[in-house]
C-alpha cells in the first residue's frame, strides 16, 4: 500500500510518515517546506531505517499532483498541508481561506481523477467554536468557529462530506485533534517552527532553551481553576498512530466520519509550565498578556468513539510529552 502524506515534513506530518514506515507502508510526501525544513526528511530515514519519495511543491499545484500520482500508484492519501497559527489567521483570513481550501479541492479533484478515493483529514477541535459541553463529543453540532482557521476546517470537513454524498465510494476520516506536544522519543524531529512559536510547548521550548526571554500566558482571567486556557494535550507519537489506525478504518469502505483525537484530560497553561519545569529541572518565566482574539476559556475531549472505532488510544501522559519537546530542543 502506498500512501501519499501532502505536508508530510511538518510537526504531525514528520512523525505519521515514521509511523507509516514503521507499519509497512510505502510513502510519498509532498511538503513546499513553508513551516518545515528539508533535513526533516534524512531525519525521518534515519529513525526508521526506510526510505520514501520526497517532492517539494505547493498542494494547490495541480500540475505537480498529476506528476506525483501519474509516476505512483497511491491508494490513500493523508492531507496535512495547511497553515494552522491561530492568531495569523485571525490577521490574514484570505491567505488562510486560499491555501487550506483550494489544498484541499485540488488534491480531491485529482485523486477523483485517478479513482483514489480514501483520505483521512487533518482536523481540529477549534471546528468545535466555543464548546456547547465538556467534554467535546464528535455528535455536537458543528456551527462556526472562533477564528478563520478553525472556519476553512470546517469548510474542508463540509467539502469532503459532500463530496462522499455525490460518491459513497469515498471513504474519508476526519480526525479532530485537540493540543499535539511533545516529540519523536529519539529527539531527531519535533515541533520547530520557523518563526517565533504560535503554540505552547515550542514557546516554553524556546524560554527554557534562552532563546527567548519570557513566555507570555495569554489571559489569566478565564472560567477555569488557575484562570488560565485549559486545553487537551496529546503526545504527537500517540496522534501519529491515530493516522495509521484511521488509515485502515478508510480500506474497509466505511464511508465518512470525524473522531476526537485526544487524552480527555484538560491541562491549563500554568499546569503545563509547572509540569516542564518539574520534569526538566529549569525554569520557565513568564508573564501574563492579554486574551488572544479567537480563544475559548475551556476545550478537551471525550475519545471514546476513537476507541471504539479505531481501536485507538493515547498511552503518553504528560510528563513524557514535556520530556520529550525538551529533550528534542536541546539535541537540535
Amino acid at each position: 500500500m502506498k500512501i501519499l502524506v501532502t505536508g508530510g515534513t511538518g510537526y504531525i506530518g514528520s512523525h505519521t510518515v515514521v509511523e507509516l514506515l514503521n507499519s509497512g507502508y510505502e510513502v510519498v510526501v509532498i511538503d513546499n517546506l513553508y513551516n518545515s525544513k528539508i533535513e526533516v526528511v534524512d531525519k525521518i530515514k534515519k529513525i526508521t531505517k526506510k526510505d520514501f519519495t520526497f517532492y517539494k511543491g505547493d498542494v494547490c499545484d495541480k500540475e505537480l499532483l498529476e506528476e506525483i500520482f501519474n509516476k505512483h500508484k497511491i491508494d490513500a492519501t493523508i492531507h496535512f498541508a495547511g497553515y494552522k497559527a491561530v492568531g495569523e489567521s485571525v490577521e490574514k483570513p484570505l491567505m488562510y481561506y486560499r491555501n487550506n481550501i483550494v489544498s484541499t479541492l485540488s488534491l480531491c479533484e485529482t485523486m477523483s481523477k485517478h479513482n483514489v478515493k480514501n483520505i483521512v483529514f487533518s482536523s481540529s477541535a477549534t471546528v468545535y467554536g466555543i464548546p456547547e459541553i465538556l467534554p467535546i463529543i464528535e455528535k455536537l453540532e458543528i456551527k462556526h468557529a472562533t477564528n478563520p482557521y478553525g472556519e476553512t476546517k470546517i469548510v474542508n470537513e463540509k467539502i469532503l462530506k459532500d463530496l462522499h454524498i455525490s460518491d459513497n465510494k469515498w471513504n474519508v476520516a476526519l480526525l479532530r485533534y485537540f493540543n499535539p506536544i511533545g516529540a519523536h522519543p529519539s529527539g531527531l524531529i519535533g515541533e520547530n517552527p520557523n518563526d517565533i512559536p504560535n503554540n505552547l510547548m515550542p514557546y516554553i521550548v524556546k524560554v527554557a532553551t534562552g532563546e527567548l526571554k519570557e513566555l507570555s500566558v495569554y489571559g489569566n482571567d478565564y472560567d477555569t481553576p488557575d484562570g488560565t486556557g485549559v486545553r487537551d494535550y496529546i503526545h504527537v507519537v500517540d496522534l501519529a498512530k491515530a493516522h495509521i489506525k484511521a488509515i485502515e478504518w478508510t480500506f474497509k469502505n466505511e464511508g465518512i466520519d470525524a473522531f476526537n483525537i485526544g487524552t480527555g484530560h484538560g491541562y491549563s497553561v500554568l499546569e503545563i509550565v509547572k509540569a516542564f519545569e518539574k520534569v526538566n529541572k529549569v525554569k520557565v518565566p513568564y508573564k501574563i498578556a492579554p486574551r488572544r482574539k479567537g480563544d475559548v476559556a475551556s476545550c478537551y475531549a471525550n475519545s471514546n468513539y476513537a476507541k471504539e472505532k479505531l481501536d485507538w488510544t493515547s498511552t503518553y501522559e504528560i510528563d513524557d510529552m514535556v520530556k520529550d519537546a525538551y529533550n528534542f530542543a536541546i539535541k537540535n
